[in-house]
């Protein structure tokens, strides 16, 4: 076979192989990206629907913590409505507020001997402080998996066959600076 030829054919197949090694790469960190959001969705699901399990509880027990029970609901259908759109951004927001909401109605719960004594109540509180627990890690995972994608898709060579094959980039879940701060929840449930 002729020098000349093994050549040519080498530097017309090496960017090929190249290309799609890239490509494969950029796949892979999408759906990882997508399978960790997807991880962070189930939870959420999961915690909704003990939500109404645990505000029901309550009722049958602070009969004049109307509001507090008022904003649990809210806040739980905020990060219903950001998780039915993925709008990542707002979900962040609503995410601290539903956390604040419950902080303040388990600290209210303390006032309640009889629900604090309550089986479901404890159940419920320590299967929704799970969940809490389990969501903020896959959300590190996923800002995790997001930066790394985020970061190839931006890095040369990489960009090039990105933006060949249109690749996106994923929104990280952050907080604002005012939602990091400490809740007062003592002043949250004062009218």
């Amino acid at each position: 076979m002729n020098l000349s030829l093994v050549i040519f054919i080498s530097l017309f197949i090496a960017p090929i192989v190249w290309g799609v090694s890239i490509f494969n790469q950029l796949v892979n960190l999408k759906n990882n990206t997508k399978k960790s959001w997807s991880n962070i969705d189930v939870l959420l699901k999961q915690r909704n629907s003990e939500l109404p399990k645990l505000i029901d509880t309550c009722k049958q027990h602070m009969s004049y913590e109307q509001e507090t029970l008022e904003k649990v609901i809210k806040a739980r259908n905020l990060v219903e409505s950001a998780m039915q759109t993925q709008n990542i951004p707002q979900l962040g927001s609503a995410e601290m507020k539903l956390e604040a909401s419950l902080n303040g109605l388990f600290a209210v719960a303390e006032d309640y001997p009889e629900l604090k004594a309550s089986d479901a109540f404890l159940r419920l509180q320590t299967r929704i402080s799970t969940l809490e627990e389990s969501i903020s890690d896959r959300r590190e995972f996923y800002n995790d998996t997001a930066a790394v994608s985020n970061t190839r898709i931006q890095q040369f060579p990489d960009n090039v066959v990105a933006n060949i094959f249109a690749f996106e980039e994923f929104d990280l879940l952050e907080f604002h600076i005012d939602e990091l701060k400490d809740i007062d929840v003592a002043a949250s449930f004062q009218s």
